[in-house]
């Protein structure tokens, strides 16, 4: 059986209280969320620990920010227990492009290195890499990895375009257009061996997988605890490992310059923090409710599920097989192919995400890779089989006639 092929809907899961555990969150009940991977969302408990936080805040800000370096070293120590890293590892950012800023700000390329990506990164991480190799005169390579491509494959891709100028390589753990793996760990070694530092973009990561880290061989690592954490939007980590991380510096500097990696990331002077602050409530909120793994096990039963009736009805009012070769496949996460017509590139895909919440009522993620167009799911435990149902009843019919009518302007150009 594929990783779409699930015939049975999982039943709902429902909160210690039996309601639905969609009453968890403060989600607008007149849309249906079909795109948890690109923002995430809050559970109501989270909302309101950190709105106790700012009030704190704001009653008392000359008590509040010199005790916050102190609250938030050890909020440090829950987010590594959840990472299963050293907490001495770990400096909060906001978000994983930042880490990525943070580990750009710090490196130099000699003239003429060059820094690898993949043509399955996100965009604004490599462009990132872009304003880094130009302020340094060098250039980023791209490895071309096919989507189809399993790991051995994916692994000999990337390791093909290592060479004497590469000077750092930048890797996505779970990438974000095209839903799938790339083995990190496998080219975090080699290029250890080789002695070239590898950012790994992890922004998936947290929460979607159960040790994110364990085994990969990296010098610095950056995922979203925003995303399948839940937590508070904002809130990230940023894990380094060797001696290039005594060159990381938040990217403002503040009283704790001089402090020691990752200390002289919790004083960032005025910032609001307690998005942080109060990410262990949302982690802990999924524990103590399902337990991870059975939150986990949960998505990927239902975006599995989700995946196979909206690919169904693609195919009966399409005629075109919607089903997607990924090489490694994720949990919670699948790719269903669009008809030509939709989402060529990413500019026609993010028009087609504003336009399906706006007429369809729908929030979804729609992408774009190798010319071809995808709607990417990502499930939470707040959705139900119902949502996946709905958008192949009442929407895919609409979809399948708009790429009729835009296929057929761009045959009339």
């Amino acid at each position: 059986m594929s990783e779409t092929e699930v015939t049975t809907a999982p039943c709902p899961l429902l909160l210690a209280d039996g309601r639905p555990a969609d009453r968890a969150w403060s989600l607008d009940p007149a849309l249906k969320h079909l795109n948890h991977g690109s923002f995430g969302a809050v559970p109501l408990v989270a909302q309101e620990r950190q709105e106790l936080l700012r009030a704190e805040m704001e009653r008392s800000p000359v008590v509040w920010f010199p005790a916050l370096p102190q609250r938030l070293a050890a909020t440090r120590v829950e987010l590594a227990d959840f990472l299963r890293v050293d907490a001495g590892d770990l400096a909060l950012v906001p978000n994983a492009s930042a880490g990525a800023s943070v580990v750009y700000a710090a490196l130099t390329l000699p003239p003429g290195g060059e820094i690898l990506v993949t043509d399955h990164g996100y965009g604004a991480v490599t462009m990132g890499a872009e304003r880094l190799a130009r302020r340094w005169g060098g250039r980023v390579r791209t490895a071309r990895v096919p989507l189809d491509a399993d790991e051995d494959q994916a692994y000999e891709a990337v390791v093909a375009e290592l060479g004497d100028a590469t000077g750092l390589v930048v890797v996505d753990q779970i990438t974000s257009a095209t839903a799938r793996r790339l083995p990190v760990e496998r080219i975090g070694a080699e290029a250890r061996r080789r002695g070239v530092p590898v950012l790994v973009d992890g922004a998936h990561a947290p929460g979607l997988l159960e040790a994110p880290l364990a085994g990969a061989t990296y010098d610095f690592w950056t995922g979203n605890l925003h995303k399948w954490g839940c937590a508070p939007r904002g809130t990230a980590a940023l894990v380094a490992r060797g001696p290039l991380r005594e060159r990381l510096y938040p990217l403002i500097d503040s009283w704790a310059a001089a402090d020691p990696f990752p200390d002289r990331f919790d004083q960032q002077g005025t910032v609001d923090a307690t998005a942080h602050l109060a990410a262990p409530t949302s982690l802990a909120f999924v524990e103590r409710t399902w337990g991870w793994p059975a939150a986990r096990r949960y998505m990927d039963d239902l975006v599995g599920y989700g995946a196979r009736v909206i690919g169904t009805a693609l195919a009966e009012t399409t005629g075109v097989n919607p089903s997607v070769d990924v090489g490694m496949p994720v949990p919670g996460m699948r790719l269903v192919r669009l008809p030509d017509g939709l989402a060529a590139d990413r500019i026609e895909a993010d028009a087609l995400r504003d336009r399906v919440a706006r007429e369809l009522g729908v929030e979804a993620a729609f992408t774009s890779f190798g010319g071809t167009g995808y709607m990417r799911l990502s499930a939470h435990v707040y959705n139900t089989a119902a949502d996946y149902e709905y958008f192949a009843e009442d929407c895919v019919p609409v979809l399948s006639t708009w790429a009729r009518a835009n296929s057929g302007k761009r045959s009339a150009q």
